[in-house]
């Protein structure tokens, strides 16, 4: 056993005479060597920002302010959980019984309980304009309990004794040029309604994420419209109670609540930071994950390429007697001091990227401004980690065919490159093909949802089939294209298409990473492009509303609008508007999935006047109590039809199970899942509408009625009136941020492989000194030189784009017939020259690069040099 343990301490741990016959290698390949390098230096950046945000996502939050006051802060459960570590957040505030509060009260060690409501509402300065909270933040209505959570004081007047009397926080009146004693006109949902203000008051900290507005207790509630529901519980310890003490015996006492303490009490006072906590952790492990996939192959390839750039100098060993223990024990020891130098250089750099992609967040409203980055040593550590493994287990691979033959093979085989591929690898390859085009096009993943999510996910089986048969994929195509890139009828040309013949697995490695950059950029942006057309010609074709209601103020618009409009004279048909995000559970081959949809509630009269879904099945005016209609993505993924019943968590949380009464095309434009209007409102947490569609009656004067419509929402401040286009040109129920994060991960991972591309690139062709050495002593010119290197750049820019365009095709169709079931996906002009034009300026321009340096030597010098 000790010797056993011995053995692998020497694997893992190099000893230091190993290191230090390391270190004289590396400095005699400092060219070979420093590819490697970067190649790790970018790669650690990568994972250690991507580690910082989880980092961040799992431990940082923001300070609570009007609960600040509180030991412990109970909320309901505002996620679902998939498993122990996985969870998916409800899109609505998620509300506790009442009468928790007394149960929580009667705990020992609690001095009071107070049950707290949100009420979004809009403070009006004397101009009749909207007051907002700080920095834009929102201005939210309490009951006046509340204020002693904080706990507020108030500097003048009085608490709120009635319905028709509040309190406004010091800043907010400041703002709205509010003084005591005035009246004030306050919006809730569309409805003014005027108080008058009996006390201003002020928190301890002050107030950076919102406006405070204090009603009465009784009419606080009456407003929020739940009257035994409350949306938090705060509690003040008895003295000499410890909040964790407390918490726990609170957790102990009264079920199903969180109990929340310390900074994680912000995450029940404001749902965005909660929100943005499980976004952050989801998006940085699977964009992680990813990248630290893309980033082993990466680091192994151009390892791989630095060991066999030594091919010469390693036979030369083996033929002198080293062994191939000695052989392993020394690239082992090379990869573990340039992997530790390369991980660690990239630590600080990866700490700059983290705050750029939170930044990124913040503009595309994914994160609160204030949320704080948490930079610690646990990212470092695991990218220092990764890349050390990824960069000895490359070392070993490549070290293996040198080690394993005979010291006189090994000199034969150092003159020329191996012609054939190693056989794990050619079948893994060749199996990645069939398997990608199966789950692209052959239907071998679920129907609907994940028949897209899957065609666009197998990118990464074409993508990895691109490194393991390169090579051979080169060595088969070149005959195809390479007099159309380089005539041999020219000495350049000849000799670019013989020396690409002669040196593939050295080409190879420049191309591939640049095929693979060419094949995950094609598929994200016209993957993109597709569904944003795909849903934009949806909503377009669908549309059929003339006019549209929206709120100015963003809170949303009650149903007494809904009502006014509706005795317009010259209006059809309105449709109010409801929307928010819902979890379906379904069977899954043994299991049960869920997934999360973007849901509308609408009523059905006339439904068909405002907006056209393409219903195939069933009839949307079956749509009331507890009814559904699905999109056809969703009812295939969910194998629900007409007449089915499905298990649906809305947006707050509650479970039911409604009845399938139709199921239609248009959901990209208009949701996959659409529910009674009633039903969404009154569990959402405004219980709002968010638009309303209005259809007039056939030779209708369009001026005469809109006038009409615009006296009919005169009363109602925050309500504004559109046309058709205002609608169209409006973010769907996606969220308008996706797009902005998608972009931020490509951007990075398309960066980083844009870094090895040059990387791979220079290190390739600044290793032929001596080559370009030869062909100037026998008579080339430097400029015939350049133009042998143009002719290869032109073999790897074309042999790139090929074999890119034919990786990229079958998941664009499969993700193309998934969403919109036309094998067409959309793809921009302008999307195809961008990737063209950046494919050829990377790779001309690192060459040309290389080229240049490799030739500064005089050729007499460089042709007695080392490789």
């Amino acid at each position: 056993m000790i010797p056993l343990i011995r053995r692998l301490v020497r694997i893992v741990v190099p000893l230091p005479r190993d290191l230090k016959l390391a270190w004289s290698t590396i400095k005699g390949n400092k060219g070979s060597f420093g590819g490697s390098f970067f190649a790790i230096v970018a790669g650690s950046t990568v994972i250690t920002a991507c580690g910082i945000l989880l980092q961040s996502g799992l431990g940082n939050g923001v300070t609570p302010e009007r609960y600040s006051g509180a030991a412990v802060v109970l909320g309901a459960p505002q996620s679902f959980w998939l498993d122990e570590s996985s969870e998916v957040r409800y899109s609505e505030r998620v509300t506790l019984p009442a009468d928790k509060v007394a149960a929580v009260a009667a705990v020992p060690g609690v001095q009071s309980a107070v049950g707290d409501v949100n009420v979004q509402v809009s403070v009006l300065n004397p101009d009749g304009d909207a007051v907002s909270g700080p920095d834009d933040f929102p201005v939210l209505g309490h009951g006046w309990s509340a204020a002693a959570l904080a706990p507020f004081t108030v500097s003048k007047g009085h608490a709120p004794a009635g319905p028709g009397e509040v309190v406004l926080d010091g800043d907010l009146a400041e703002r709205g040029d509010v003084v005591l004693d005035a009246t004030v006109q306050i919006v809730v949902g569309s409805i003014p309604s005027s108080y008058r203000v009996v006390g201003i008051a002020a928190a301890p900290d002050g107030l950076d994420r919102q406006s405070a507005v204090f009603f009465s207790d009784d009419h606080a509630i009456t407003l929020a419209g739940r009257p035994d529901r409350v949306d938090a519980i705060g509690v003040l310890a008895a003295p000499g109670v410890a909040p964790e003490q407390l918490a726990g015996r609170i957790k102990d006492a009264v079920p199903d609540v969180v109990v929340h303490t310390g900074a994680g009490r912000g995450d029940v006072e404001f749902l965005d930071v909660g929100d943005a906590r499980s976004l952050v952790v989801e998006t940085a492990a699977s964009f992680g994950g990813t990248m630290v996939l893309i980033v082993v192959f990466v680091v192994a390839s151009t390892l791989a390429l630095s060991v066999r750039q030594r091919r010469r100098e390693l036979a030369l060993l083996r033929a002198i007697g080293a062994t191939p223990k000695q052989i392993h024990w020394m690239i082992n020891a090379e990869m573990t001091l340039v992997s530790f130098a390369g991980a660690l250089g990239g630590a600080i750099p990866g700490m700059l990227l983290a705050f750029v992609m939170r930044g990124v967040f913040v503009v595309a409203g994914a994160m609160p401004r204030d949320f704080q980055m948490q930079v610690g040593v646990l990212p470092i550590l695991a990218a220092l980690v990764l890349c050390m493994i990824s960069a000895r287990l490359s070392g070993w691979l490549v070290a293996r065919r040198v080690a394993k033959v005979s010291p006189v093979e090994a000199l034969g085989d150092a003159a020329i490159e191996p012609k054939k591929l190693g056989r794990v690898r050619l079948i893994i390859g060749v199996l990645l093909i069939p398997l990608g085009l199966l789950l692209t096009l052959g239907n071998v993943a679920s129907p609907g949802d994940s028949a897209a999510d899957t065609a666009a996910s197998a990118v990464l089986l074409f993508v990895v089939a691109l490194g393991c048969l390169g090579p051979l994929l080169l060595n088969g195509a070149l005959p195809l294209f390479g007099r159309l890139v380089n005539r041999r009828s020219t000495a350049s040309g000849f000799l670019a298409q013989a020396n690409a013949r002669a040196n593939r697995r050295r080409l190879s490695a420049a191309t591939t990473p640049l095929a693979m950059g060419v094949t995950l950029a094609a598929v994200q942006v016209f993957g993109a492009s597709t569904a944003i057309t795909g849903a934009q010609h949806q909503l377009e074709d669908g549309l059929r509303a003339d006019h549209a209601l929206t709120s100015s103020s963003g809170a949303g618009i009650s149903p007494q609008v809904v009502d006014a409009v509706r005795r317009v004279p010259g209006v059809a048909v309105v449709t109010p508007v409801a929307r928010m995000r819902v979890l379906l559970r379904f069977p899954s081959e043994d299991s049960t999935a869920t997934k999360v949809f973007a849901a509308q509630g609408v009523t059905p009269e006339g439904l068909s006047e405002t907006m056209n879904l393409a219903v195939f099945h069933g009839d949307t005016a079956g749509l009331q109590g507890e009814t559904v209609a699905l999109s056809r993505v969703v009812a295939d993924t969910v194998h629900a039809k007409v007449g089915a019943a499905i298990e649906l968590h809305l947006g707050d949380g509650t479970t039911i199970k409604p009845r399938v009464v139709a199921v239609y095309e248009n959901g990209l434009g208009f949701g996959d899942v659409t529910l009674p209007n009633d039903l969404v409102v009154a569990h959402t947490t405004a219980q709002v509408d968010s638009a309303v569609l209005i259809r007039s009656t056939d030779g209708t004067d369009q001026k005469a009625l809109e006038a009409a419509l615009r006296g009919a929402v005169q009363r109602y401040p925050t309500v504004q009136l559109g046309d058709r286009e205002a609608l169209l040109a409006a973010p769907g129920a996606g969220g308008a941020g996706d797009w902005v994060l998608n972009l931020l991960f490509q951007t990075v991972l398309l960066g980083y492989l844009a870094i090895a591309v040059v990387n791979t690139l220079v290190m390739a062709t600044a290793a032929r000194v001596r080559e370009f050495a030869m062909l100037q002593l026998i008579g080339a010119s430097r400029d015939q030189v350049r133009k042998i290197m143009n002719g290869e750049a032109r073999i790897v820019v074309f042999a790139a784009l090929l074999f890119g365009a034919l990786a990229t095709i079958p998941p664009l169709i499969g993700f193309s017939l998934g969403l919109t079931q036309s094998p067409t996906p959309s793809i921009s002009i302008i999307g195809v020259i961008a990737i063209v034009a950046f494919t050829v300026a990377l790779s001309w321009g690192a060459i040309a690069m290389a080229t240049r340096f490799a030739m500064r030597p005089a050729p007499i010098d460089a042709i007695g040099g080392r490789e």
